[in-house]
């Protein structure tokens, strides 16, 4: 992975819960880590929400600089920039979730596109609005043309919640994997949470496993 890592894809497809495991992930192994939630869109589940959690165990997170996690005001920090280039740190910017909210990401691109740098689409073959591979390509550039940058990296992010099942995982690698022959571009996780990720047999899948843990929802969400 390279130090920038930017997460973008429709909202409910599971962006931020893969975003902020994979800061945490990322943490195991670099001393500086910083998440910087750009989500102006989906007003519910952000990476600001954890960020007390977060920064507990070493995980810098740059947030909006209204300091009310309930607020949703498109305040983008000029920390950012400093995260983007500070070439000591790896970094992960969770964007919103569609070409809008990749319009925050926009004002950046001139600055990104100087530093190695991966974007992430995460699919879900769970929503509606990705279900079908044309469906999928169609979001990618509409993302790509807003944002001046072009996704390296797909990501299956199927789930239902706490109710996935090892089908969902697998239909969601099918869909990606045909995205990717269509489009070149491969495929860099296959997300499942940790209680499925055990039962995966297919090696394909097994290849890119990311075992998650869910983070971003309460209890007594299912």
């Amino acid at each position: 992975m390279k130090r920038l890592i930017i997460v973008t894809g429709h909202y409910g497809s599971g962006k931020t819960e893969f975003s902020v495991n994979l800061a945490i992930d990322l943490k195991k192994t670099n001393e500086k880590v910083s998440i910087a939630d750009l989500d102006i869109v989906n007003t519910y589940f952000r990476s600001r929400e954890r960020a007390e959690f977060l920064e507990s165990i070493g995980v810098h997170v740059c947030d909006s600089s209204i300091k009310a996690s309930t607020l949703d005001l498109p305040a983008i920090p000029a920390e950012v920039m400093g995260i983007i280039k500070d070439e000591s740190a790896k970094a992960i910017l969770d964007i919103g979730g569609d070409a809008v909210g990749a319009r925050a990401l926009a004002q950046f691109s001139h600055l990104i596109n100087k530093v190695e740098h991966d974007l992430l689409f995460v699919i879900n073959a769970n929503r509606p609005e990705t279900q079908k591979a044309e469906d999928v390509i169609t979001y990618i550039r509409a993302i790509e043309e807003t944002s001046g940058l072009k996704v390296t990296g797909l990501v299956n992010t199927t789930h239902l919640l706490k109710s996935t099942s090892l089908e969902d995982v697998e239909r969601g690698h099918k869909l990606a994997k045909e995205v990717s022959s269509l489009t070149g571009i491969p495929i860099t996780h296959e997300v499942a949470i940790e209680s499925v990720a055990s039962q995966v047999k297919d090696e394909e899948i097994k290849e890119k496993l990311f075992p998650i843990k869910m983070y971003m929802r309460e209890d007594w969400m299912s």
